[in-house]
């Protein structure tokens, strides 16, 4: 196991601008680049989606992205800034941050890594997943029929392991179990639109997983790299491609866990966004996280934004109170 991120690379694609329509840019680099690599072979469909194999096997395992970001932002001056522990975007002639696109870029990183040190291997690579993965709607099915399982990296965080979207199981009970996820520092959760979901509902017959890999602030001028976190991310992918070696059958529905998806499950991821930024309202929400709650309109978002604010704008202020009670009471016993 290689536990190394290939930094450069990385802060090369963050530098690549690629909003959602508009990944040629992005399209071309990693055509240039994954056909430079000793016995890759590369497929396009027709609508732009780029598919990647290495070697000869009965099965392989299976990592995919999505090419697209949802920042429009990138003056000609951007940096992608690397300090000890994370990586920000900045403009000097802006003196702004700058949103790095690491939603999904982090993801294609982990793809081109597992691609170069594993002989055999398939990734894919989909266009305009933030406007409702509309490039894995039209996917080539038939390149994932002798696929193990299919990773996807596009989760913010460090810990969360996806295997339910929006009432559709992803994966088996048995993929669940050999990852040992507990191990490696992550937990089950249930998640946001991606792309392996619309496999999943495309007919995807194998196990499907999306991974936490590091970013913060998703979709915001104020995202985030966590070093550590994508290299946690990476070594639980190695782990699961090294030893998860069996071929993880599933369809939608067979294991019926989380069968429900209902307003509170909504209302909590949208809760843990605005823990992020307690100052975004309904139509931020509504402008950045459409596609990730299409039941949602405007009017929705800020109810469940005023109901936030009632629920935890109190808490703080208890909080608030309890301690300057305290000081106060410490302050007295000073002086008295």
């Amino acid at each position: 196991m290689n536990n190394t991120i290939d930094w450069r690379l990385l802060k090369k694609l963050y530098a690549i601008h690629s909003p959602s329509g508009k990944e040629d840019k992005m399209i071309k680099f990693l055509i240039s680049y994954l056909q430079s690599l000793p016995g890759v072979k590369l497929g396009k469909d027709y609508y732009g989606n780029l598919y990647a194999m290495k070697g000869e096997s009965e099965s392989y395992p299976c990592v995919v992205a999505h090419l697209d970001q949802v920042q429009r932002l990138h003056p000609r001056d951007f940096r992608a800034i690397e300090t000890r522990d994370i990586i920000f975007g900045y403009s000097a002639n802006e003196h702004s941050f700058c949103g790095l696109g690491a939603d999904d870029k982090n993801g294609i990183l982990i793809a081109i890594q597992a691609i170069k040190q594993y002989d055999c291997m398939k990734i894919a690579f989909f266009k305009e997943e933030e406007t409702g993965c509309r490039g894995s709607s039209r996917a080539e099915m038939n390149f994932f029929e002798n696929c193990r399982f299919v990773i996807q990296c596009d989760r913010r965080g460090n810990s969360d392991l996806i295997t339910n979207i929006s009432c559709t199981d992803l994966c088996s009970e048995k993929f669940i179990q050999d990852i040992t996820l507990e191990k490696w520092g992550y937990k089950e959760e249930t998640g946001l639109m991606t792309d392996v979901e619309t496999l999943k509902e495309k007919g995807l017959s194998v196990s499907a997983i999306n991974i936490s890999c590091g970013y913060y602030n998703p979709h915001t001028d104020e995202e985030i790299t966590v070093k550590r976190d994508l290299e946690k991310c990476w070594s639980l992918v190695q782990h699961i491609i090294e030893d998860c070696t069996e071929t993880y059958p599933h369809e939608v529905g067979e294991n019926n866990r989380f069968g429900y998806y209902d307003d509170w499950y909504t209302e909590d991821e949208i809760y843990s966004i605005l823990q992020q930024d307690p100052a975004m309202t309904g139509a931020d929400l509504y402008d950045m996280y459409q596609t990730n709650f299409p039941g949602l309109t405007v009017t929705d978002f800020d109810r469940i934004v005023e109901e936030y604010h009632l629920m935890y704008d109190d808490e703080e202020e208890t909080t608030n109170l309890k301690h300057n009670g305290k000081d106060k009471e410490t302050d007295n016993q000073v002086l008295g």
